[in-house]
């Protein structure tokens, strides 16, 4: 087994080895997408206007439902049955389809350590930046062509950017939606979305026939009856939820939930929004009352693991609920840009400590990473590029531990002063946790959207292996280095016990 960040630099991707051959994956021109550029801001307008002025997921999700409902696409349940053994293993990846770089770095690994298993699961964002039918050929056909088992799916905010048309017409084959009447009188809020909402993409269905045929085989057919299902594999149940624009779940979901969740039979959820992630928890609404986690949490429906996407890295907090466990996962880490990890403070929530608590990237490579970035991008790489180990060091004072890897390295003002600067959590008991509400603020305008187009990339897929004893869990790194590709590295892995189930 090849090293990990966790055993070294070269396992974290930092000192110089060959390039990976992800590159002959990809097509010939790719569109490099930029976070800051206006207009693709402008393209995913949406969610910030669903979080002004109302929020018609829910009715939107509904209509979608029905329709697969009518049309005998589904049934009440929207239950997906397979015939896999009481011993298989699937893999999930999450927050995908950026189509460049990032995204096709994984798809080696990621055919190497899920050589085998039965199918995917892919759980948020589909799509960036706004999920359009018109752009699954090299964002989602393409990459994924050389897997050959079925890939199912749950939307993330991105997919809801266009209205889940694209979303619905690749995995369910559904037809797009007429248009919702227009709200009367044209003062409301809703006259107003409607007014700057951005419509779906007409979808080619010609080139999206073509795109299909990327992934055409009989061994790779999967059927969905709608953004949200119960699929059941072996011993287990999984289940994927639908959280929209803004990380809620309606009414009719919630009641769809709260029915599939029953019964003795270990289940998994899979979500687009984590329940537990930067050391803060969150549940997830249902709208009417009650939230996701506490149907996770109810003993009498036998969750042993909630894994969400949206974030873009991975992090684990083994949960103990009552004397039993519950896996809280964030796996979001599958080919878009990377989240920051050294944002996390020193983790306290839901009981878990910090020597419980896993990370990938590891906080001191994400400081690395985006010390390097933004040094690259103000001109000023000899103040703001810190080494691994520089990174390592500065945060292993801020947060009071040990680092993971051994650093000699010192602590300078200067090596301060980037970590303030990008987001590190203050030293405890520090006046600087007076400016804990600016730290936010600078956090959430550097740390997100930084993207690099060379390697290491910090992505990362799950592989689960089932059967009736336990669920093992192993979360694969992908740099987009030749080694690590040919044997991707394990940066964390845990086994989920499974109680006998009679008659499953």
């Amino acid at each position: 087994m090849s090293a990990s960040s966790r055993d070294s630099l070269a396992g974290a991707g930092w000192q110089s080895q060959e390039p990976g051959t992800y590159r002959e994956l990809m097509p010939p021109r790719v569109a490099k997408l930029s976070w800051l550029n206006p207009s693709t801001l402008w393209k995913a307008r949406n969610g910030p206007l669903a979080a002004l002025l109302g929020d018609p997921t829910g009715t939107d999700r509904q209509r979608w439902v029905q329709r697969q409902l009518d049309g005998g696409a589904a049934t009440a349940d929207l239950v997906i049955e397979r015939d896999d053994p009481d011993e298989y293993s699937f893999v999930l990846i999450a927050d995908t389809g950026e189509g460049d770089d990032s995204q096709y770095a994984v798809v080696p690994g990621l055919l190497k350590a899920g050589a085998g298993t039965r199918f995917a699961v892919l759980s948020s964002d589909v799509l960036y930046p706004v999920g359009s039918a018109n752009e699954y050929g090299t964002k989602f056909f393409q990459p994924y062509r050389d897997y050959d088992a079925p890939i199912y799916a749950i939307p993330g905010n991105h997919d809801w950017y266009d209205g889940l048309t694209g979303f619905m017409r690749v995995f369910c084959r559904a037809p797009a939606l007429p248009a919702p009447a227009r709200p009367r009188p044209l003062v409301t809020a809703a006259w107003w979305r409607n007014l700057l909402w951005k419509a779906s993409d007409e979808p080619d269905d010609a080139l999206l026939d073509e795109a299909r045929k990327l992934r055409s085989a009989p061994s790779q057919a999967a059927s969905q009856p709608g953004p949200y299902w119960a699929l059941d594999s072996g011993p287990i149940r999984i289940i994927g939820i639908d959280t929209g624009l803004l990380g809620g779940i309606d009414r009719a979901q919630g009641e769809w939930l709260r029915r599939v969740s029953l019964g003795p039979r270990p289940k998994i959820l899979v979500t687009g929004s984590p329940i537990y992630v930067d050391n803060e928890h969150h549940p997830c609404a249902i709208e009417g009352g009650g939230t996701v986690d506490d149907i996770v949490r109810d003993p009498k429906h036998n969750f042993v693991a909630a894994i969400g996407g949206d974030i873009h890295n991975y992090q684990h907090y083994p949960v103990d609920v009552d004397g039993r466990r519950i896996e809280y996962v964030v796996s979001g880490g599958g080919g878009a840009f990377m989240h920051a990890t050294h944002t996390i403070p020193r983790v306290t929530v839901g009981g878990v400590t910090e020597e419980q608590f896993r990370c990938y990237p590891l906080r001191s490579d994400s400081l690395a990473f985006y010390s390097g970035l933004y040094g690259r991008r103000l001109r000023l790489r000899r103040l703001f590029g810190l080494t691994a180990d520089e990174a390592g060091a500065v945060l292993a004072q801020r947060l009071d531990m040990k680092p993971t890897r051994a650093t000699g390295a010192a602590v300078t003002w200067r090596t301060r002063f980037v970590a303030s600067a990008l987001g590190a959590p203050p030293r405890p008991h520090s006046r600087a946790r007076l400016r804990l509400p600016v730290r936010k603020v600078l956090t959430q305008v550097i740390s997100p959207g930084g993207a690099t187009y060379s390697p290491p990339f910090f992505k990362s897929f799950l592989r689960l292996d089932v059967s009736p004893a336990g669920v093992r869990v192993r979360c694969f790194a992908a740099t987009g280095l030749r080694g690590q590709e040919l044997d991707p590295p394990v940066e964390d892995e845990f086994t989920i016990a499974l109680p006998p189930v009679a008659g499953v």
